[in-house]
């Protein structure tokens, strides 16, 4: 419970100074506030599909329906932060280019990400059959995430972007930070990972509930 608490007082804690202190960026202004919010959504949306990627091979390795379970819940979990990440940054956008959508290199990688994934849980719906539903989403799940650091990572690095580059650290590997705008941000990601593997663990709490439900009922 404690830990808890503290992750809201912390939460709380980043809201705040995130708004009342100095911009993080001199030259975009306020709209770079939101930098505190939307890179930790980017990021867990790929710790997320990594695990969802993880407990598909665990699947395929084992064969235990209760790993199948586990992949989707944090596939969702994954597309949420992914969605939400599209959301901050289409606000920023709108401040900073004028519109909401402009088709610039990451909103088009991570509109294709939205895609990919978006398929995978239309695959899921199509099959009834469980042990194949699980089979066909693992394999899909691993491959969709080959995709991930590449959409990320790699695609807007490769082209010109309206996109800010270097917003954490530079080419060099060196903060582009100042301390107090660095100790907001580790401080947001590390509670955005906290609330992360909490909310996976109650999915997997109740996955386990549902399934000796299940084999009780049986």
């Amino acid at each position: 419970m404690w830990w808890q608490i503290l992750l809201f007082l912390v939460m709380s804690a980043v809201i705040v100074t995130g708004f009342i202190t100095e911009a993080p960026q001199k030259q975009i202004g306020e709209a770079s506030r939101i930098f505190y919010f939307h890179i930790p959504q980017a990021w867990l949306c790929v710790v997320a599909f990594a695990m969802s990627a993880f407990y598909s091979a665990r699947f395929l390795k084992n064969r235990k329906l209760i790993d199948d379970d586990y992949a989707l819940d944090t596939a969702r979990l994954g597309f949420i932060f992914c969605l939400l990440a599209t959301i901050t940054g289409s606000i920023f956008a709108k401040v900073t280019w004028g519109s909401f959508w402009n088709w610039d290199p990451r909103q088009t990688s991570i509109f294709i990400l939205l895609l990919i994934y978006g398929a995978f849980f239309a695959l899921r719906s199509a099959v009834e059959d469980e042990d194949r539903r699980a089979t066909l989403s693992a394999v899909y799940s691993i491959f969709a995430f080959v995709t991930v650091p590449f959409l990320v990572f790699v695609v807007p690095r490769m082209v010109t972007s309206l996109h800010p580059t270097d917003s954490v650290i530079d080419e060099n590997l060196n903060f582009t930070m100042g301390v107090q705008v660095r100790s907001i941000f580790f401080s947001s990601l590390a509670a955005f990972s906290v609330l992360y593997f909490w909310m996976l663990s109650l999915t997997k709490r109740l996955n386990r509930l549902k399934r000796k439900q299940m084999t009780g009922a049986a």
